[in-house]
């Protein structure tokens, strides 16, 4: 004789309550991320697709595109405007990164130990968040000939005044100078976060067996912080390869002999002032690639000095 086990009519009520609400829940969850997805779709995943196809044709903004195969990159590699611009660029890299994280972490270990920081965070930081265009201006009197700066020089060096913007060995230096100055506010606020994770009883054994200032600096901070200079490097790095809005208004026509002219001027020029968006496109592809390559040396080398707890 066999016997029939009945399930509780319970269970399949509550698992289709429970199945309810995790509908509505993800449903919620794609209504709220639409929007940025929906952004993300059309003001970045579109045009990459579309400029990258754009490489490969001839194209001046008008009728129809033209296929021409791998010629807007032959093209590029063979201009000189174009390694000018890829000279000029990692230079503009290699000496504000650099140059911009020490500074950036003396800053925030001085302030990190000072009461009433929060003043000297706000002066730093007011560059950050003012208009890149504003401070452009702003340095672009300042560097004249006959600006305060230049003066000043020639005054305490009993020189002629440096014209800054129009000398092509220092106008570059200018961008420099600029990006540093622009970008320092920032760096120092992210260290500052990265210094609040340090324990204070790590530094206090450091300092109980004789470390001083400067030991426990190299010993013991940059190891802890190292995890937030590579991130801070990694940025950095991709923002200087994309400078632009600064060296379009601080210097016009890209300095003398292009003496600033980066990748993302040269893409703009090429595209916008000589109409050939093709070729453009290529040099934003070179561009991407460039990009590419220098993060993943970065991530490459990161197992040398970076320190994870």
């Amino acid at each position: 004789m066999s016997t029939v086990v009945q399930t509780p009519r319970t269970a399949p009520a509550v698992r289709r309550g429970e199945t309810s609400w995790r509908r509505r829940d993800r449903l919620w969850g794609m209504a709220f991320v639409a929007p940025q997805a929906l952004g993300m779709l059309l003001f970045t995943l579109v045009p990459f697709a579309l400029a990258f196809l754009l490489a490969f044709t001839e194209w001046n903004g008008f009728g129809m595109p033209s296929w021409v195969g791998l010629a807007n990159f032959r093209d590029q590699l063979s201009d000189p405007l174009l390694w000018r611009a890829i000279a000029n660029t990692l230079f503009l890299a290699v000496v504000t990164v650099p140059i911009g994280l020490l500074l950036a972490i003396i800053g925030a270990v001085a302030l990190n130990r000072i009461t009433g920081r929060t003043v000297y965070l706000i002066m730093f930081f007011a560059p950050v968040v003012t208009s890149v265009v504003a401070v452009a201006l702003l340095w672009q009197q300042m560097l004249r000939a006959d600006g305060v700066l230049s003066l000043g020089i020639a005054k305490v060096l009993g020189i002629a005044p440096p014209d800054w913007l129009g000398d092509p060995r220092l106008a570059l230096i200018s961008v420099c100078m600029v990006t540093i100055w622009s970008s320092l506010g920032l760096n120092i606020v992210i260290f500052m976060a990265g210094l609040q994770n340090i324990s204070d009883s790590v530094l206090e054994a450091a300092q109980i067996d004789g470390a001083g200032p400067l030991r426990r600096f190299r010993s013991v901070i940059l190891p802890l912080l190292s995890p937030v200079i590579f991130y801070q490097s990694v940025v950095a790095f991709i923002s200087s390869l994309q400078t632009f809005d600064l060296v379009f208004v601080l210097i016009k026509n890209a300095g003398p002999d292009n003496a600033t002219r980066t990748i993302v001027y040269h893409i703009y020029d090429t595209g916008f002032s000589a109409q050939k968006f093709g070729v453009s496109s290529a040099a934003s592809i070179i561009l991407l690639i460039l990009t590419l390559l220098i993060t993943a040396a970065q991530f490459g080398l990161q197992k040398r000095f970076v320190h994870y707890e």
